[in-house]
């Protein structure tokens, strides 16, 4: 019962932003001006991408559904008209690995063998 009225809250929180665009946190721009003053390297934030092999909808809403039982923070987007579950962004790439190994084991405690997960590097909007 409690997985299924977790499923209905992702599913009722997911139609709240119904026809808006969702975008990745942008960078300060006081940040980048000094960053582009010293001709410093931007510092490069990292995500987990999670998802079922295939991209199913269903799978999708069951895979945010468990995420958020487990204690999991995650953010939606879409790319390629495709909802895209990403955990972060992480400071670091380590960072991210942490979280990715952590990820897997819980999904292997849980039997869950039809979710996949990879470190990627934050795309900022711009």
């Amino acid at each position: 019962m409690r997985k299924v009225a977790m499923a209905m809250a992702v599913l009722a929180l997911a139609g709240c932003g119904e026809g808006k665009s969702v975008e990745a946190p942008k960078a300060k721009p006081a940040v980048a001006e000094s960053q582009a003053q010293t001709g410093a390297i931007a510092a490069q934030e990292w995500d987990v991408w999670v998802g079922p092999p295939d991209h199913k909808l269903q799978a999708i809403t069951d895979l945010t559904a468990w995420l958020l039982e487990h204690g999991f923070n995650f953010y939606i987007v879409k790319e390629d008209g495709k909802d895209q579950v990403l955990l972060g962004p992480f400071a670091s790439k380590a960072e991210a690995e942490a979280k990715q190994t952590l990820l897997t084991e819980k999904l292997a405690r849980a039997k869950k063998n039809d979710t996949e997960s990879q470190v990627i590097e934050h795309k900022t909007a711009q």
